[in-house]
């Protein structure tokens, strides 16, 4: 039986911390692999990231561009002609669109387009459909529900 007092590391895979500052015979002593002087060879010395040694740093150099809305809410895209191939019976809501990897996981929202022909009935529940994929699915005799956007 396995307990928690017999278990090891891998062999190879666990390093000893090294010890410096142990005297000159040690190979790790005097400046303690610091260097001799400059802000890195001080104690307690942190150099925040970005920091170029007082020049500019870029990310400011550089100019802000354009808006950021924080609101914006994200689509993901399916063409009609995608929805023919998709072999389900049923309902065709967001599960099975990312089930069958036609959207992302990580998309919230999903709008149909009207890009390629259907000639099967589908029923649809999704967030937004453009007008010229309402009226190829409706006219292949499918039909199409709306979910409300959050």
């Amino acid at each position: 039986m396995i307990t928690l007092d017999i278990l090891k590391p891998n062999a190879g895979s666990a390093r000893k911390k090294k010890r410096v500052g142990r005297g000159i015979g040690s190979g790790h002593g005097k400046t303690s692999c610091r260097g001799s002087k400059g802000q890195k060879s001080r104690s307690g010395a942190t150099i925040p990231p970005g920091f170029q040694g007082g020049q500019m740093p870029l990310y400011r150099q550089l100019p802000k561009r354009g808006f950021k809305n924080p609101f914006r809410k994200s689509f993901g895209v399916v063409n009609v002609s995608d929805l023919s191939a998709v072999e389900h019976d049923g309902v065709i809501d967001i599960e099975v669109l990312k089930g069958k990897g036609l959207v992302k996981k990580r998309e919230k929202y999903v709008k149909i387009l009207g890009e390629g022909d259907i000639a099967r009935a589908v029923q649809i529940k999704v967030h937004a459909v453009s007008r010229t994929a309402r009226e190829k699915i409706e006219g292949a005799g499918g039909s199409i529900e709306l979910i409300g956007i959050k």
